[in-house]
């Protein structure tokens, strides 16, 4: 379904009448939350069959109107992105590896038959919202722009099948800590009634439904006092996949660093193979293998398992103390973050807010 734009896209910039004040938009930023407050602005292109990608916009943020048949509202044609805009020390905003997360749209919206954006046009998307919005990207420490591109089925039509007619937009949400108690250890729960995706299913796709079918155990993880919710494998359910909204590594004492390999129901993380990377380059071990859960319990039990964390956009990288499920506990819910759980933190955040050198080219400048 991917039909390529002979040229780029051009923009059509309405700018809004109802922006906040300096003011109302300094109050918030003083304490953004996440995904709470939203920026004046947004991005919207259309797509349809005949005519491929057209009528880019710039738009003031608000309702989107959808004829109550359209494909999304049935079907659930809809994929998504997070990604986020770092101000640096100079003023300058930058963001951290579009090209990765674009890939990704596009092979989500390939696994659920929408058309592929081309990624130029989607890096384009946040550059152009940038450019109208540039005064929402926030300046204090740990604190960033958070993007959600989305693109969503609109054709009104009840056939079973693929949208002839899509809607890709942008919003931004500025972004103060992901976790309300900000870096520290956190407990999670194991999830044995629920998957988070079938065996040819979707979940290696960034779309809503897999998130639908992670909200009831997610439920169930904080009325057990967890932060989270950790999933196994849908086809013998003793191998570790993911959280609810992230991936998970497990450092060992030799200095491995392991994470689930991809199955094809992972969810290939931009945070996670950029931490893979940075493994590297300091000269550890890095794995990407199937870890069945007797091994995260035995290891953590023994010591063979000095750190456990986990990482996603939104929260960076969050050390894990302890892991809860119907009959047991392992690790202390105490105990400190791990020495190479916040080492690889501090680098991988000093490159986004351009404090260390960028040796692989990770970063986009978006606005000087």
């Amino acid at each position: 379904m991917n039909i390529a734009n002979a040229t780029p896209l051009v923009y059509r910039v309405e700018t809004s009448g109802k922006a906040r004040s300096a003011a109302e938009r300094d109050a918030v930023l003083a304490s953004p939350g996440f995904g709470v407050h939203f920026t004046d602005h947004m991005v919207a292109i259309t797509w349809d069959k005949a005519q491929g990608w057209h009528d880019a916009e710039v738009i003031p943020y608000g309702p989107l109107s959808l004829d109550p048949a359209a494909s999304v509202l049935h079907y659930g044609q809809e994929i998504f992105e997070g990604i986020k805009a770092y101000r640096h020390a100079d003023g300058s905003i930058w963001t951290f590896r579009p090209d990765a997360n674009g890939q990704r749209l596009q092979r989500s919206a390939k696994r659920l038959a929408l058309p592929e954006l081309p990624v130029s046009e989607f890096v384009e998307s946040l550059r152009q919202l940038v450019a109208v919005d540039k005064d929402w990207v926030p300046s204090a420490p740990e604190t960033s722009l958070y993007f959600r591109p989305f693109m969503i089925g609109t054709e009104a039509f009840l056939g079973v099948r693929a949208a002839h007619k899509a809607g890709y937009y942008v919003i931004a949400s500025p972004a103060g800590a992901y976790f309300a108690k900000g870096v520290a250890p956190v407990s999670i729960w194991l999830s044995t009634d629920y998957a988070r995706a079938a065996k040819g299913g979707t979940g290696a796709a960034k779309c809503g439904g897999n998130y639908a079918s992670s909200l009831l155990p997610q439920q169930e993880a904080q009325a057990q006092g967890c932060s989270q919710v950790l999933f196994l494998d849908p086809v013998e359910g003793k191998y570790l996949e993911e959280l609810g909204g992230m991936n998970v590594f497990l450092v060992y004492k030799d200095g491995t660093v392991v994470t689930p390999e991809l199955s094809g129901s992972i969810l290939e993380g931009v945070t996670r193979s950029s931490i893979l990377q940075l493994a590297h380059d300091r000269g550890h071990k890095v794995e990407e293998r199937k870890v069945s859960i007797d091994e995260w319990k035995q290891g953590v039990t023994s010591g063979e398992i000095a750190e456990i964390f986990a990482c996603g956009t939104a929260a960076v990288i969050t050390p894990i103390g302890q892991l809860k499920g119907k009959d047991f506990a392992v690790g202390n819910p105490d105990a400190p973050a791990g020495e190479l759980t916040m080492s690889i933190r501090k680098e991988l955040t000093d490159i986004q807010y351009g404090r260390v050198p960028d040796r692989h080219g990770w970063l986009v400048k978006l606005h000087d």
